[in-house]
């Protein structure tokens, strides 16, 4: 078995184990959280694997400018894709827990929310910008340093804002975090498991796109 089958077949077995474990285990009871806090193994890990992405394409952008590399720009881009892509589960994870403790699908006055929306469209943007751009060269160099801003902003929107101000999400604006919560860690066994699965099944994607792309690119020179 090589090096490469074994992470993705780990990442397969820890999100399988996340998945099962996850709907069985024992959970603290909480008011208002009651069974939904179940949702902390799905909703939050692919919003980790999403951030991961995001940060492999922030750092290929990086790599680009520093060194005018087109396959560096292909990378991020393709890391920014995936990372997209796995912001739609942690969006709809995030929406129906929402309903659940809430009360409603999506509030305007929760900043983390409003910043995870924003964050969407910006890098949506990103992907606006680069199809309006004909040559590969300035292409590279205009989309890498708007990525670096985009990789920038959407941690200011959700990672340092919502700690700043009033939020509903547990962790900030004064609410206590799931560590507080967690007395006998029986969340803590699924949690960071799930983390690492969905981080290297995330891995797994960008792989599979950066071959289907390589691909592409041999049948274009053919």
């Amino acid at each position: 078995m090589t090096m490469l089958k074994w992470w993705k077949i780990t990442g397969a077995i820890l999100i399988l184990y996340s998945i099962i474990w996850g709907m069985l285990n024992h959970v603290p009871r909480l008011d208002i959280l009651n069974e939904s806090i179940r949702n902390l193994y799905y909703h939050v890990p692919i919003w980790f694997a999403m951030l991961f992405q995001m940060g492999i394409s922030f750092w290929f952008a990086i790599k680009q400018l520093s060194e005018n590399d087109l396959k560096s720009d292909l990378l991020s881009h393709q890391a920014a894709q995936v990372g997209l892509f796995f912001s739609l589960p942690g969006l709809l994870t995030g929406c129906m827990w929402a309903k659940f403790t809430w009360g409603t699908w999506w509030t305007f006055e929760d900043p983390k929310l409003n910043g995870v929306a924003i964050a969407v469209l910006i890098y949506l943007a990103y992907f606006i910008l680069r199809s309006s751009l004909a040559d590969d060269l300035k292409r590279a160099r205009i989309s890498a340093v708007y990525n670096i801003f985009a990789f920038v902003m959407m941690n200011v929107f959700i990672m340092i804002l919502p700690r700043l101000t009033d939020s509903l999400h547990p962790g900030n604006g004064g609410n206590a975090k799931f560590a507080q919560y967690d007395m006998d860690s029986s969340l803590r066994t699924v949690f960071y498991p799930a983390v690492i699965g969905w981080i290297l099944f995330s891995l797994w994607i960008f792989d599979i796109k950066h071959r289907m792309t390589l691909l592409k690119h041999q049948q274009y020179e053919d």
